[in-house]
């Protein structure tokens, strides 16, 4: 489920939230009480807001990717007691929140769209609003002018995020980047009960789980298959694994990158069990690369929250709680949109 949720994430630009889905507003800005709202308006932020049927659009988008890979059954889930329709629902608010956020940044940045921008948000609106039909524009309740200001708001925060990272230029070295490649087999000492919750094993399992542990490290250091031994366990997918500095346990990451290559480490304790180690390249050149590209965007993603996350603070937020309520997705099979996002970049693409 986690994983599904991750997911959503394709739709979006990697920015800061403005409203913490589920957690409310920042109680360092300043808050006024939901009132003042137009008939449709769900949010405020300042002068800018967001309508119902612009929420629709993102909402709509949404469920129907979901859909089309999970099936429509995907909306009886839960995680951890919340509904994956109210995760997606506040994720649908954070991220319209951030953009109409940062359109308030580009004014004050002075940063706007230009003549060839503003030609492919009217290319990306005239396709994308021309795809529908007259079930999904009358159930989202939009126009065409819906798609534009969407689109140019969303043109306009890419632009002004760019504007914002354009001197971040990080150096990055290859061992800073470097990337190992390790086959990995894990011996839990927990189990997960009903309401996910870790419960550890007691202590005797733990010892004679770590026995077994141990045996399997010195078979594989004596050159037993590392796969063989997996298989052995009753380990069925496959145990090799790359990682880079700072994305694994720091006690996994020590261990993995003091091996040389076909050497085999000791048992290893983390939070999660047991573990047992075998090099198989301390360099993978690709994966350095890709990585080198990951910190580089981590940075710069960095370089804005800082801004970002000081002009957020000066803001005047507002929601409008009883119509966020009663917001929800449309369940109908003519309703079948899905690439809102995609028609923009394929235009911008071009």
């Amino acid at each position: 489920m986690r994983k599904i949720v991750k997911a959503v994430t394709a739709f979006f630009l990697a920015f800061t939230l403005v409203f913490a889905a589920g957690c409310g507003i920042d109680r360092d800005t300043k808050v006024v009480l939901t009132t003042g709202f137009a008939k449709d308006e769900i949010f405020k932020i300042d002068d800018v807001s967001c309508t119902v049927p612009e929420m629709m659009v993102y909402l709509t988008n949404i469920q129907n990717q979901y859909e089309q890979v999970y099936g429509r059954e995907i909306w009886d889930k839960d995680i951890e007691g919340v509904s994956l329709e109210s995760n997606v629902k506040d994720n649908a608010l954070s991220k319209l929140a951030q953009i109409k956020t940062i359109v308030l940044l580009a004014k004050q940045r002075g940063i706007v769209l230009d003549e060839k921008e503003t030609e492919v948000v009217a290319k990306a609106t005239d396709m994308y609003y021309d795809s529908l039909n007259s079930v999904e524009i009358s159930e989202m309740g939009i126009t065409r002018d819906t798609i534009y200001t969407l689109y140019s708001d969303y043109a306009l925060a890419q632009k002004t995020y760019r504007d914002m990272i354009r001197d971040v230029n990080p150096e990055i070295s290859d061992d800073e980047a470097r990337t190992i490649t390790v086959q990995h087999i894990v011996f839990k000492t927990y189990a997960v009960d009903d309401d996910g919750i870790r419960v550890s094993y007691p202590d005797k399992q733990k010892q004679e789980i770590r026995k077994t542990a141990e045996n399997i490290a010195e078979r594989a250091k004596a050159g037993e298959d590392m796969t063989a031994l997996a298989t052995e366990l009753g380990i069925e997918e496959n145990i090799t694994v790359s990682f880079g500095k700072g994305e694994v346990d720091p006690v996994l990451e020590t261990a993995g990158f003091d091996l040389g290559t076909d050497e085999v480490s000791d048992v290893i304790e983390t939070e999660f069990g047991y573990h047992v180690l075998k090099c198989i390249s301390t360099f993978n050149r690709e994966e350095t690369d890709e990585n080198k590209l990951k910190i580089a965007d981590k940075r710069k993603q960095e370089a804005f929250s800082e801004e970002y996350e000081v002009f957020v603070k000066t803001l005047t937020k507002a929601l409008n709680e009883p119509l966020w309520d009663e917001i929800s997705f449309i369940h109908d099979p003519n309703v079948t949109t899905s690439d809102f996002f995609e028609v923009y970049d394929e235009i911008s693409s071009l």
